[in-house]
Protein backbone atom coordinates (compact mmCIF):
# COMPACT_ATOMS: atom_id res chain seq x y z
CA UNK A 1 0.00 0.00 0.00
CA UNK A 2 2.19 2.72 -1.37
CA UNK A 3 0.14 5.78 -0.33
CA UNK A 4 -1.36 4.40 2.87
CA UNK A 5 -1.04 6.48 6.03
CA UNK A 6 -1.04 5.70 9.73
CA UNK A 7 -2.89 7.69 12.36
CA UNK A 8 -1.21 7.54 15.76
CA UNK A 9 -3.40 9.05 18.45
CA UNK A 10 -2.38 9.27 22.11
CA UNK A 11 -4.96 9.72 24.86
CA UNK A 12 -4.41 11.30 28.27
CA UNK A 13 -7.25 9.94 30.41
CA UNK A 14 -8.22 11.21 33.87
CA UNK A 15 -8.34 8.52 36.54
CA UNK A 16 -11.73 6.85 36.65
CA UNK A 17 -12.56 7.69 33.01
CA UNK A 18 -10.86 4.65 31.41
CA UNK A 19 -14.01 2.58 30.79
CA UNK A 20 -15.94 5.59 29.47
CA UNK A 21 -13.03 6.48 27.17
CA UNK A 22 -12.80 2.91 25.87
CA UNK A 23 -16.55 2.90 25.12
CA UNK A 24 -16.23 6.22 23.25
CA UNK A 25 -13.24 4.89 21.29
CA UNK A 26 -15.20 1.76 20.34
CA UNK A 27 -18.09 3.92 19.12
CA UNK A 28 -15.71 5.99 16.98
CA UNK A 29 -14.02 2.85 15.64
CA UNK A 30 -17.36 1.29 14.73
CA UNK A 31 -18.26 4.40 12.73
CA UNK A 32 -14.88 4.79 11.03
CA UNK A 33 -14.54 1.15 9.97
CA UNK A 34 -17.58 1.63 7.72
CA UNK A 35 -15.88 4.46 5.85
CA UNK A 36 -14.00 4.17 2.54
CA UNK A 37 -10.25 3.79 2.98
CA UNK A 38 -10.28 2.31 6.48
CA UNK A 39 -7.87 -0.64 6.73
CA UNK A 40 -7.70 -1.49 10.43
CA UNK A 41 -6.87 -0.33 13.93
CA UNK A 42 -5.22 -1.43 17.15
CA UNK A 43 -5.74 0.21 20.53
CA UNK A 44 -2.86 -0.12 22.99
CA UNK A 45 -3.14 0.35 26.77
CA UNK A 46 -0.16 1.57 28.78
CA UNK A 47 1.13 -1.06 31.22
CA UNK A 48 2.55 1.71 33.43
CA UNK A 49 -0.33 3.04 35.58
CA UNK A 50 1.60 6.32 35.98
CA UNK A 51 2.31 6.72 32.26
CA UNK A 52 1.23 9.97 30.61
CA UNK A 53 -0.76 8.29 27.86
CA UNK A 54 -3.30 5.69 28.97
CA UNK A 55 -4.22 4.64 25.43
CA UNK A 56 -2.44 4.81 22.08
CA UNK A 57 -4.46 4.15 18.94
CA UNK A 58 -2.80 3.13 15.67
CA UNK A 59 -5.00 3.14 12.55
CA UNK A 60 -4.13 2.44 8.94
CA UNK A 61 -5.88 4.30 6.12
CA UNK A 62 -5.59 3.82 2.38
CA UNK A 63 -4.95 7.56 1.89
CA UNK A 64 -4.78 10.84 3.78
CA UNK A 65 -7.75 12.13 1.76
CA UNK A 66 -9.97 9.22 2.80
CA UNK A 67 -8.89 9.63 6.42
CA UNK A 68 -9.82 13.33 6.35
CA UNK A 69 -13.21 12.68 4.72
CA UNK A 70 -14.02 9.93 7.23
CA UNK A 71 -13.04 11.95 10.29
CA UNK A 72 -14.99 14.98 9.02
CA UNK A 73 -18.08 12.74 8.78
CA UNK A 74 -17.40 11.29 12.23
CA UNK A 75 -17.19 14.73 13.83
CA UNK A 76 -20.65 15.50 12.43
CA UNK A 77 -22.14 12.13 13.39
CA UNK A 78 -20.52 11.85 16.84
CA UNK A 79 -19.89 15.36 18.19
CA UNK A 80 -18.29 15.50 21.65
CA UNK A 81 -17.87 11.72 21.74
CA UNK A 82 -14.91 11.64 24.14
CA UNK A 83 -15.51 12.09 27.88
CA UNK A 84 -14.73 15.41 29.50
CA UNK A 85 -11.09 15.74 30.53
CA UNK A 86 -9.70 13.34 27.91
CA UNK A 87 -6.95 14.85 25.76
CA UNK A 88 -6.31 13.29 22.36
CA UNK A 89 -3.16 14.14 20.39
CA UNK A 90 -3.50 12.71 16.86
CA UNK A 91 -0.89 12.74 14.13
CA UNK A 92 -1.00 11.35 10.59
CA UNK A 93 2.17 9.58 9.44
CA UNK A 94 3.64 7.71 6.50
CA UNK A 95 5.90 4.72 7.03
CA UNK A 96 9.42 5.42 5.78
CA UNK A 97 11.20 2.31 7.10
CA UNK A 98 10.34 -0.92 8.83
CA UNK A 99 11.25 -4.53 9.37
CA UNK A 100 8.10 -6.01 10.88
CA UNK A 101 7.20 -9.40 9.43
CA UNK A 102 4.00 -9.65 7.40
CA UNK A 103 1.11 -10.12 9.81
CA UNK A 104 3.06 -8.80 12.82
CA UNK A 105 0.74 -7.87 15.65
CA UNK A 106 -2.27 -9.81 14.46
CA UNK A 107 -4.11 -11.75 17.12
CA UNK A 108 -2.82 -15.27 17.12
CA UNK A 109 -0.06 -14.23 14.72
CA UNK A 110 3.63 -13.65 15.26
Amino acid sequence: MQNSVVLINTFEVPQGKEAETLAAWQKSRDFLKTQPGYIGTRLHQNIDPNGKYHFVNVVRWRSAEEFKAATDKMRQALPDNMPEGVTASPGLFKVIEGDMPHGFGRRGGK
